[in-house]
């Protein structure tokens, strides 16, 4: 079985899935993983580069999706949830240890630009 290959925002947004579910938020949707994001990273990312990847992850089968129950505060409207697949929990893992693979034998401290 061949494990689909992630990009880094496709793995920061997959791991802020993870960590929100973790702490306990019950309905994990794009704003809450957006703001994990920035939290952890100190990266200020568009609310729209979310979206599109966690729809671009459900396309590949590494997340799925359904519709919450509808917000009063939100005016009635419901927000698509997301949570991670066998398969995502299968590709994150790859891409952890192939990143792992790679830093064998490198200290971070010494990596330099030689330019």
């Amino acid at each position: 079985m061949s494990v689909e290959t992630l990009g880094e925002f496709e793995q920061l947004v997959m791991v802020a899935v993870v960590q929100c579910e973790r702490s306990g938020t019950s309905d994990v949707y794009g704003v809450p993983v957006m703001e994990e994001i920035e939290r952890r990273t100190d990266r200020n990312i568009s609310r729209a580069a979310v979206y599109v990847t966690l729809r671009r992850l459900e396309k590949k089968g590494l997340l799925a999706s359904w519709m919450s129950e509808p917000r009063a505060e939100r005016g009635g409207k419901a927000r698509r949830c997301v949570r991670l697949t066998a398969a995502g929990a299968a590709s994150l893992r790859e891409s952890r240890r192939l990143m792992d693979r790679m830093w064998v034998g490198l200290d971070p401290a010494t990596v330099s630009d030689r330019s």
